[in-house]
């Protein structure tokens, strides 16, 4: 049985609930195995143009099992869940509070003596803040992309192989896409400049990094419907970014080396 690694925070961002490519529960047993004093939600957790839209794909048992997940969590966790833009609708009630659970628009963390601005990162979006029509066109081509990564990825689980985001990698490929990246990189790290901040946490892109640029620290938790990633803090204040699919590689591992152990013979 995988033991629970403690975290001093946790972030997670781009979970999709509601929407047929979320990875629900990838992200649940994740959660259930990494715990945290603080746990970060930073946008577009629910999905609620897709269920606006009315798709096939709606609200399934495993989207209410990780709202369970939370609910259970906040007893011991302070949960900080940021508005995104596909969570738009919580424009509404920001900022809200009850019991552990803060939603807000925007956040400070603080790490000892560094600060962090934590957004979900649409808001400088100009394609996403000024053109929303122009962006939901965009969805339709990054539906195809998802539908091709989910029938790579049907493949290599039929081959006994773990999973792998091939739509990341065709992206990271098309120089456009790069292009885009570098300049919501440079942008919101401007931000956090402007604030006063010694870094930034954000999603929004599904992207999961961790990078300077100059003395601030760029850090994306990347996606739950691609990337499968979350970024982890410890008690000294080191981020790193983990990956679903290696954290199981990792757990295969061990379990294979323990049937493996030879047991000594009794005498």
């Amino acid at each position: 049985m995988k033991e629970t690694k403690h975290h001093k925070t946790i972030v997670l961002s781009d979970i999709h609930l509601g929407s047929k490519w979320s990875k629900a529960k990838e992200v649940t047993r994740f959660l259930k195995h990494n715990s945290c004093d603080t746990l970060i939600l930073c946008g577009d957790i629910i999905d609620g143009w897709n269920l606006i839209r009315g798709r096939k794909a709606k609200w399934k048992k495993k989207h209410t099992t990780f709202i369970k997940l939370l609910l259970d969590l906040q007893h011991d966790t302070r949960i900080i869940y940021l508005r995104g833009n596909h969570d738009d609708f919580l424009d509404r009630v920001l900022p809200m509070h009850f019991q552990n659970i803060h939603i807000v628009k925007d956040y400070i963390h603080t790490s000892g003596d560094k600060r962090f601005y934590v957004l979900h990162g649409d808001v400088f979006d100009t394609v996403t803040s000024r053109f929303s029509w122009l962006s939901k066109i965009g969805d339709v081509g990054y539906t195809l992309l998802l539908h091709i990564n989910k029938a790579y990825n049907n493949m290599r689980i039929k081959k006994g192989l773990p999973y792998y985001s091939l739509s990341q990698k065709i992206k990271d490929k098309v120089k456009a896409s790069v292009s885009y990246i570098s300049d919501f990189e440079n942008h919101i790290v401007n931000i956090a400049k402007a604030k006063n901040c010694n870094g930034v946490i954000c999603g929004h892109i599904h992207h999961p990094e961790k990078r300077y640029y100059g003395d601030i620290l760029y850090l994306n938790s990347g996606d739950w419907v691609e990337s499968l990633s979350a970024l982890t803090e410890d008690y000294t204040g080191n981020w790193e970014v983990v990956y679903y699919a290696k954290e199981n590689e990792k757990e295969t591992e061990t379990s294979a080396e323990k049937e493996n152990k030879l047991v000594p013979l009794a005498v």
